[in-house]
C-alpha cells in the first residue's frame, strides 16, 4: 500500500445502518483505521426508533447497526477495538450490558480478544433513544 493509500480517508455508507441524522458521515476510514459514528436503535430502512422503553432490544439493534458500518468499511467485530456505550440513566446498564454480552459472543471467537469497551450516562438527542453507540476498528 502506497503512502497515498495508506493515508486517503474515505466516507463509509451502508443501507445496513440509518442515514446520518445530521451533517457527519456513518463512518470514516482513514489508512487501517475505521470510526463509526454514534448509532441509535432505529429501524435502517425508515430510520424510525425501534423498542420504546426497552434498553436490552434497543441495544441489540444498536449494536446491528454499528456492525453493518463495521462491514461496509471493510472490518470484522473481532477488528473493533473500542466501543463507547452511551446510556440514559445507570437504571439500564444491566440490561444493557446482558445484550451486549450476547452480541459479543456471537461475533467474537471464544478465544478472541474482546475489544475494549467505556459506558457514559448522558442525555442523549432523541428523545426515544436510551442508548447510542459508537466503535473503533483497526482493519
Amino acid at each position: 500500500m502506497s503512502d497515498e493509500t495508506r493515508d486517503e480517508k474515505t466516507e463509509i455508507r451502508t443501507d445496513g445502518a440509518p442515514a446520518p441524522a445530521w451533517l457527519f458521515s456513518q463512518g470514516v476510514r482513514k489508512g487501517p483505521i475505521l470510526q463509526v459514528s454514534g448509532q441509535g436503535p432505529q429501524d435502517p430502512a425508515t430510520g424510525a426508533y425501534l423498542y420504546p422503553g426497552d434498553v436490552k432490544a434497543q441495544t441489540r439493534r444498536t449494536l446491528e447497526n454499528v456492525k453493518a458500518i463495521v462491514e461496509a468499511g471493510g472490518a470484522t467485530v473481532e477488528d473493533v477495538v473500542m466501543f463507547r456505550v452511551y446510556l440514559t440513566t445507570r437504571a439500564h446498564f444491566a440490561a444493557m450490558n446482558e445484550a451486549y454480552a450476547e452480541f459479543i459472543a456471537e461475533n467474537v471467537k471464544a478465544d478472541g480478544v474482546k475489544p475494549c469497551r467505556t459506558t457514559v450516562f448522558v442525555e442523549l438527542p432523541q428523545e426515544p433513544m436510551l442508548v447510542e453507540i459508537d466503535a473503533m476498528a483497526v482493519v
